[in-house]
């Protein structure tokens, strides 16, 4: 959950790694570092903090050189200091960035040490930079050097390293965490995330698992871990720059809440177009990857996980397929019972969600499968390990707390539930002419769900000096206010929780009082009469209610009550459009209360470690 770039070339690399470390800053904000190599050797600066704070000691300095490695972190062994920053460095020789765990770092730190190496950070990463100077010592050149300590690192790792004495050369490694290669003219990069490359290079080269790559100025080799080459394609990206910036906005958050009808529609593109759409439409060879499909398991960590609940719901109403959701975290320890016939969906927007991905992984082991992913990034480890993949086509999303991606990968799980619904037509198949229209509607009604901005940010305002929060929903509206209350959390520091609003009566209404502002979702379906009953339960107990609901169906507003009023949600895609409002509270509140929205404490966006 850290952020890599590098780079060789002839131009002085300074400003292209500070650039690209701003826009990794999602992966890691605590601290950064840089290591660069010149005519004068090694120049390491390393600052906790932003990446700002780094900007500026560099460019105070003059710091330049034509090859150079950077990093943003998110810390995991070590708290956040310049001392447990990376680059990290031997010998005054070696430098190395690192994103993931070294599992074994205890072992190797005692074996270095008992050698005389001396570590000066807390971090697991520390160990690597001495043991490829220790290969260096021996004889070896970086290359083979970083090839031969890598068969002793036990867990993940997306490794860059620099050599002093050899300063026209980077080499890295992949294994279980993301890196990609930039392909320009005279020049070559190595980073995270195709977006910290949009300014330089639009040439890209995925590297898989295993791989190991050495980057010149005027080329670059893959190998595996035995030196054998390895041809990897070069892609274009078409990531545009302004996708990555932004903007008229204050914040990416807010920026990519109002990119969702956009969003959407891409999503939407091409897949629903044909009279006879199907399987086929929504993702090459799904017909043939879902034939047989019994019943569904679905695999999922965080935001995602909330929309595979929300899919449970449209999978067993209106498929008629029996849906199992896992927490993938949770899932990967148990010694689960899959039948055969069950289709197996893993959901992450990066692609590279470690717990997801361990999932599948253990489920492929035991021969089950298929495996349809739903992410958001082509050629992610998830993408290659599925038979299928369903791209949500969202663009690229800075903000940590995820918005457009959670839209658009509801919007593919509508998709595959009709054109389910159309391949098994039994007892509770659904036209997919309505399934059509509504979702031709959706980007227009997520424009009209926008318009509720300026009524949300009023909400927001009460919620200023609140420490708590409940919000109820029934049905396949209890995911989203899973999601309402998690984005509020994450972003305003403000703890939520969510409940069934069946379940009030089983404990959550004990915390009801005047202190606790509770959120209803109360849609216009057949649940209306019982969530307006529940809401009921929390008024005669003095708390403040805000109740989302549709046009003339909520209770007449009075005090201690306020309601907002959704305009034409839709009937099957309701629950999207529910989403909206809640993003909105979530945005608001932690504007007002200053918080740092795009790069709430503790969290990251990619989760790649356990």
């Amino acid at each position: 959950m850290c952020g890599i770039i590098g780079g060789v070339g002839e131009r002085n690399m300074v400003p292209v790694l500070l650039e690209g470390l701003s826009r990794l800053e999602y992966r890691g904000y605590d601290s950064a570092g840089l290591a660069v190599l010149g005519s004068g050797g090694m120049i390491r600066r390393r600052r906790e903090g932003k990446v700002s704070a780094l900007e500026e000691e560099v460019e105070a300095e003059g710091v330049r050189g034509h090859t150079g490695i950077a990093h943003t972190r998110w810390a995991t062994h070590g708290s956040p200091s310049a001392e447990n920053a990376h680059p990290h460095v031997a010998g005054e020789r070696v430098a190395v960035v690192h994103n993931g765990i070294i599992e074994n770092h205890g072992e190797l730190r005692a074996e270095l040490e008992a050698e005389g190496y001396v570590l000066h950070s807390q971090t697991d990463t520390e160990t690597i930079p001495c043991l490829i100077h220790r290969e260096l010592a021996r004889g070896s050149d970086l290359f083979g050097a970083l090839r031969g300590v890598a068969r002793r690192l036990q867990g993940a790792y997306a490794l860059a390293v620099v050599d002093a004495e050899d300063p026209g050369r980077i080499v890295g490694a992949r294994k279980g965490s993301p890196l990609l290669l930039g392909v320009g003219v005279g020049e070559h990069f190595l980073a995270s995330d195709a977006a910290a490359l949009v300014p330089v290079t639009q040439e890209l080269v995925d590297l898989a698992d295993g791989d190991f790559v050495e980057l010149t100025r005027d080329g670059f080799t893959v190998t595996d871990m035995d030196g054998h080459p390895q041809h990897r394609e070069v892609r274009t990206s078409h990531i545009r720059v302004d996708q990555v910036e932004r903007g008229q906005y204050r914040h990416f958050m807010q920026k990519e809440i109002f990119e969702q009808p956009a969003a959407v529609a891409e999503t939407l593109e091409g897949r629903i177009e044909r009279p006879d759409w199907g399987l086929d439409d929504i993702a090459d060879g799904l017909a043939e990857t879902w034939s047989g499909v019994e019943e569904v398991l679905i695999l999922a960590c965080g935001t995602s996980y909330h929309a595979a609940q929300v899919a449970r719901y449209w999978m067993e109403a209106h498929a008629g397929l029996p849906t199992a959701v896992e927490v993938a975290s949770e899932f990967r320890y148990r010694d689960p019972v899959v039948r055969p016939g069950t289709a197996i969906i893993a959901i992450s927007q990066s692609g590279e969600t470690a717990d997801t991905l361990a999932a599948v992984r253990e489920l492929r082991a035991h021969g089950h499968g298929p495996v349809l992913a739903i992410c958001n990034v082509r050629e992610s480890s998830l993408d290659r390990e599925a038979d299928t993949t369903l791209y949500t086509e969202a663009g690229p999303e800075i903000g940590v707390a995820s918005t457009k991606a959670f839209t658009t990968q509801l919007t593919v799980l509508a998709l595959l539930t009709a054109a389910a619904s159309k391949s098994s037509q039994g007892a509770a198949w659904q036209d997919p002419g309505v399934w059509r229209e509504e979702l031709r509607a959706l980007p227009r009604r997520l424009h009209g769900a926008l318009e509720l901005d300026e009524s949300m940010r009023r909400v927001a305002a009460g919620l200023l000096g609140r420490e708590h929060a409940l919000f109820l929903g029934r049905g396949p509206f209890y995911p989203i206010a899973m999601e309402g209350a998690l984005k509020l959390k994450e972003i305003s520091y403000i703890h939520a929780e969510s409940y069934p609003a069946g379940e009030l009566k089983h404990g959550p209404l004990a915390l009801v009082d005047e202190d606790m502002p509770v959120f209803v979702l109360a849609p216009n379906n057949q649940l209306l009469d019982k969530v307006l009953s529940n809401l009921e339960e929390v008024r005669t107990r003095g708390g403040d209610v805000v109740v989302l609901t549709e046009p003339g169906q909520g209770p007449p507003t009075g005090e201690g009550l306020e309601v907002v009023e959704l305009p034409d949600p839709g009937a099957l895609l309701a629950p999207v459009l529910y989403t909206i409002p809640l993003q909105l509270l979530a945005y608001h509140t932690a504007v007002l209360k200053g918080t740092d929205v795009d790069q709430p404490r503790n969290l990251a966006k990619s989760v790649t470690v356990e």
